[in-house]
């Protein structure tokens, strides 16, 4: 059944005028972190992204360690498919149609399971290991990918990327700021003189 829609879904992103600027967290935004915490940090990923699954499966770890457990910072994931398109569109479908509090775990499977199905070109198994962990049942995440207004919240977070000028994933703003250094290191320093 997700083959079938990943078939059949399309994501065109067109520009148009921008419902929400980097720091306005939004009600369909997915939060990881207290929503209270003083700095937020603004991710656009692509599923498809080499540099967004290295980033996910090697920084994020220490970097959710360091400023997300401690209340510090608050991490909203918006997605920016990149090509192949169909598939980062349907992933991030996917994604976003698991239950808000599972979003980061599809997060993780497809983001380490993205280079094997790449390499295979076979993305049914990749989407299933993310069904399998949305805490919704396939039936549900069909329903959700092949809704109209699923399209519509992917097209909206595009449309906010092309007003805000980003231009390649993973990127990130902190507090409204670009920061092109996306190590942890980088992060850190564009963080630490807001919580300090």
């Amino acid at each position: 059944m997700l083959r079938r829609l990943f078939l059949t879904l399309s994501l065109t992103l067109v520009a148009g005028v921008a419902q929400a600027g980097p720091l306005d967290v939004q009600p369909n935004d997915r939060v990881l972190g207290r929503t209270d915490a003083p700095v937020t940090v603004v991710e656009y990923a692509s599923f498809t992204c080499s540099h967004c699954a290295d980033w996910h499966m090697n920084t994020l770890p220490a970097f959710k360690a360091r400023f997300i457990d401690t209340g510090q910072v608050k991490l909203v994931f918006r997605d920016l498919p990149t090509p192949p398109a169909q598939v980062a569109a349907t992933a991030a479908a996917v994604a976003r149609c698991a239950t808000p509090e599972r979003f980061f775990d599809v997060t993780r499977a497809l983001m380490s399971g993205q280079a094997a199905a790449l390499a295979a070109g076979d993305a049914g198994p990749w989407f299933q290991s993310a069904v399998a962990v949305s805490g919704r049942t396939e039936a549900e995440i069909s329903a959700c990918v092949s809704d109209p207004a699923t399209l519509a919240t992917l097209r909206a977070g595009g449309q906010v990327a092309s007003e805000l000028g980003v231009q390649s994933t993973p990127s990130f703003f902190v507090n409204g700021q670009a920061v092109s250094d996306r190590t942890l290191d980088g992060l850190s320093a564009a963080i630490t003189p807001l919580i300090d």
